[in-house]
């Protein structure tokens, strides 16, 4: 290969040397400050759950600074639950869409990455038929010799060197993207498992509603027709009957709304696993089958940024807007772009590669002077833009702590509420005992009895309502701390290869 040539292809490595160890025009990105303070709730914040003297009634213990499991629906203890997570997680179409974005994230950053930040090559090969007609240029002494063919084969290099950064940014800015897309792929995956285990749960709720409203309509129709006997009698008025008419009628009616939530619920459960209502092949979910985890972990609020994945897409956005800044920050200074080319011209194809008999070197800077406040406009568009990021990471933290503070207000009324419940349902049932006593020793009539019965039974439906807030506001807290995502990355992390430019940012714990 002649001098030219090889001077040319020596010149790139340190082109792309200097490109890569300059200065970076922009700002550095920096990760915003961790939310201060060690509770989530203003005043006293609950330690642990009172207890209730009723079914799932034990005290919860929360656990400050615990990690939530990997798996935090496995805390219930319902492989019926675990199941249908585990089909969600492996069938969702939410899931394919997401993760076929940060596939495309992906192949967007490896794109750039060869169009950025290496030179482009390319390979020419052309044949060219000619005609010289010599008399044109005042040669009549010789005849014009027959057409021919003329082959040429060149290779062209071109490279913009990265002086103040720009490129480098960009290619920042795609790292960005491709984490975020990680994120909300993670963020989805969290989503997918708390809506099926909240409709799991409502739909053991349901179903306990259910069996005790048709249980209250029963009785009720029984206590009717007990009642129009003694009209018929004469013991009672045409009032009476009407009136239990209307608490009948009241009952009947709040079955079909139960009947119509917990197919609406099933539905919901279906598409969660990816498959059509009418054929999905999902468990049936009852309280009875459902466990309430005695401890339940609690991040500190410091963690919660760095946990939740929906923050973390946030601060990846973020992320990204401050690379922007840079990219448009480096449009302002100079670019420098070198370009050469090598090839050699032949009559055959036999003689095309013998030697390089073509050449060219050529450096162009390109110096923005005049472009009517665009350049100027861009970059503060860009820092507009990164503001507007950061304060919708900091909504996205505050949101974060608020759902976390509300969910453990939630717990901590969750056992008032189901001890005052199981206190109603236990009044309930003693009263029931007392009349079906009295029924037996002549001193109350069947009517007074079915009206005990149907008391017993709304309290029991109250109590199992209060049994599934628990269920769903234990799992709304597992979910607003962020789910153990991050505990399956580290676990697979040691089996992972590669890195370099292409790479993800580095995890935080």
């Amino acid at each position: 290969m002649p001098a030219s040539p090889r001077l040319l292809v020596s010149m790139l490595p340190a082109a792309l040397a200097l490109a890569l160890g300059g200065c970076a025009a922009g700002p550095d990105f920096a990760v915003p400050p961790a939310p201060d303070g060690d509770t989530y709730t203003a005043g006293t914040q609950p330690r642990r759950t009172g207890a209730a003297d009723a079914p799932d009634g034990q005290a919860q213990e929360l656990v400050a600074g615990a990690d939530v499991p990997a798996q935090w629906w496995t805390l219930f203890r319902s492989p019926a639950l675990e199941r249908a997570i585990r089909a969600a997680l492996e069938a969702s179409p939410t899931l394919a869409q997401a993760r076929a974005r940060l596939e495309q994230a992906r192949q967007d950053l490896s794109a750039g990455t060869g169009a950025l930040l290496l030179p482009r090559v390319d390979a020419r090969l052309n044949a060219t038929r000619e005609q010289v007609d010599l008399a044109t240029v005042g040669i009549t002494a010789f005849p014009s010799p027959g057409p021919f063919t003329l082959y040429g084969a060149s290779v062209e290099v071109s490279y913009t060197l990265d002086l103040f950064g720009g490129a480098r940014r960009e290619l920042e800015g795609l790292r960005a993207a491709v984490d975020y897309q990680r994120f909300e792929l993670e963020a989805a995956r969290l989503a997918l498992a708390g809506n099926v285990a909240t409709a799991a749960i409502r739909e053991a709720g349901l179903r306990a509603q259910i069996a005790d409203t048709e249980a209250i309509v029963q009785a009720g129709e029984q206590q009717l027709a007990i009642t129009q006997q003694r009209y018929q009698a004469g013991g009672v008025a045409a009032v009476d009957v009407q009136r239990q008419r209307g608490e009948l009628a009241q009952s009947q009616a709040l079955l079909p709304g139960l009947v119509q939530q917990l197919a609406a619920t099933r539905h919901q459960l279906a598409v969660y696993a990816g498959q059509p209502p009418a054929s999905a092949g999902l468990p049936e979910f009852r309280l009875e089958d459902l466990t309430l985890p005695d401890t339940l972990p609690l991040a500190l609020p410091s963690a919660l940024a760095q946990r939740r994945p929906d923050i973390r897409a946030a601060e990846a956005l973020l992320h990204q807007a401050s690379a922007n800044i840079g990219v448009a920050t480096a449009q302002l200074y100079p670019q420098l772009t070198l370009s050469g080319s090598a090839g050699t011209q032949a009559m055959s194809t036999r003689d095309l590669f013998d030697s390089f008999n073509v050449w060219s070197l050529a450096a162009g800077i390109v110096q923005p002077v005049f472009r009517g406040g665009e350049l100027m406009a861009r970059k503060r568009s860009a820092e507009a833009a990164y503001e507007q990021s950061l304060a919708a990471y900091r909504q996205a933290v505050l949101t974060g702590l608020r759902e976390v503070a509300d969910t453990l207000r939630a717990l901590e009324a969750d056992a008032g509420t189901l001890q005052a419940r199981a206190d109603s349902a236990r009044q309930a049932g003693a009263t029931l005992a007392v009349v079906r006593e009295q029924y037996r020793l002549g001193g109350a009539s069947q009517l007074a009895v079915l009206d005990a019965e149907r008391r017993d039974r709304q309290a029991r439906l109250a109590l199992a309502q209060a049994r599934a807030s628990r269920f769903a506001d234990s799992a709304a807290l597992l979910q607003a701390l962020g789910g153990g995502w991050w505990q399956e990355r580290e676990a697979a992390a040691p089996q992972a290869t590669g890195g370099g430019l292409a790479s993800a940012a580095q995890e935080r714990p």
